[in-house]
C-alpha cells in the first residue's frame, strides 16, 4: 500500500520539551511524501489534512483519513505517516506538561468545525517563543477540546503475530483476491478454524470483516487519488459497481462519489 513516495518529510517539533511552548504547529503542502522513518516523540500529536488523504500507520492499526477526519497520536506512540498525491497537512504537537488529561490511546476521529477553527487560530500564532495571555487562553480551550475526542471506527487493526502478519501481508498486497480463509489457512498449514480464531483473538474481528474493511479503506485512498468509482470497484475485486457502492454506503453512510 505504501510505495513510490518521492519526498521525505522531517519535522522536529514533536521532540521539543518546552513548557513555555505547550503547543507548536506545522502547516505545509506536501505531494507524494512520507515521514523519514517510523518514529515516536514525547509530544502528543494531532495530525489533519485540509485537502487530500493521509495514511497513518502504528504498531497495531492503520488509518486512511481525509479532510473530515484527523488522527490523535499519543505521546511516545511509534508511527509512520504517508501523504499520497497533494496533501495540505496541518499538525499540532502538545508538550508532555499538558497531556495528563488528554487521550492515552492513538485513534482517528471525526473533525468538528469548532476544533478546526481553534487549530487554525493557533497555527496563525506561528510558534512564538512566548505566548500572550490571549494566546494562552486559546491554547487552554484547544486542550479542553482534545480531552473530549472520541474514536471513529474507520481503522484497520494489525498484529505482530508472525503467522497472522504473513496472511495480512498477503491480503494487503493482493486486495482484489477472491481467495477464502481456507486458502490462507493452507499457507500456514493450519485449519481454517484455527486461523479464524486467530483473527478474532488478535484483531477483534473475523477474516471476512477484516478483508472487507481493508477494501473499504483502500477505496477511500483511491478516491483521494481521483480514481473513478468503476475503476476502484474493479481494482478491489468487486464483480460489479453496484455491489461496491452498496457495501461502501452501508459502512460510511455515503456513496463513494459523495464521500469526499
Amino acid at each position: 500500500m505504501n510505495t513510490g513516495y518521492k519526498t521525505i518529510v522531517k519535522i522536529d517539533y514533536g521532540f521539543e520539551v518546552n513548557k513555555a511552548r505547550p503547543v507548536t504547529t506545522f502547516l505545509e503542502n506536501i505531494k507524494n511524501a512520507k515521514c523519514a522513518n517510523s518514529h515516536s516523540h514525547s509530544r502528543a500529536q494531532l495530525i489533519s489534512c485540509n485537502t487530500g488523504i493521509m495514511e497513518v500507520v502504528t504498531k497495531n492499526n492503520i488509518w486512511i483519513v481525509n479532510s473530515f477526519q484527523s488522527v490523535w497520536i499519543s505521546s511516545n506512540e511509534e508511527h509512520q505517516v504517508y501523504f499520497p498525491n497533494n496533501v495540505k497537512v496541518v499538525s499540532a504537537f502538545i508538550d508532555e506538561s499538558k497531556i495528563d488529561n488528554l487521550p492515552k490511546d492513538t485513534f482517528a476521529f471525526e473533525n468538528s468545525n469548532f476544533l478546526n477553527s481553534i487549530l487554525e487560530k493557533i497555527t496563525s500564532f506561528s510558534n512564538p517563543n512566548k505566548l500572550t495571555e490571549q494566546q494562552n487562553r486559546v491554547i487552554d480551550v484547544f486542550l479542553d477540546e482534545l480531552s473530549l475526542l472520541k474514536p471513529s471506527t474507520t481503522f484497520l487493526p494489525t498484529s505482530q503475530d508472525k503467522r497472522l502478519k504473513k496472511i495480512l501481508d498477503h491480503l494487503i498486497n493482493d486486495i482484489a483476491s477472491k481467495h477464502t480463509i481456507d486458502y490462507y489457512a493452507n499457507l500456514l498449514f493450519i485449519s481454517p478454524r484455527t486461523l479464524s480464531r486467530l483473527f478474532n483473538k488478535e484483531l477483534g474481528m473475523s477474516f471476512g470483516n477484516w478483508k472487507m474493511r481493508l477494501k473499504l479503506i483502500e477505496a477511500v485512498k483511491q478516491l483521494g487519488e481521483n480514481k473513478s468509482v468503476k475503476e476502484i470497484a474493479f481494482n478491489l475485486g468487486y464483480e460489479n459497481v453496484s455491489s461496491f457502492i452498496t457495501i461502501f454506503k452501508k459502512h460510511f453512510g455515503k456513496t463513494p462519489s459523495n464521500y469526499l
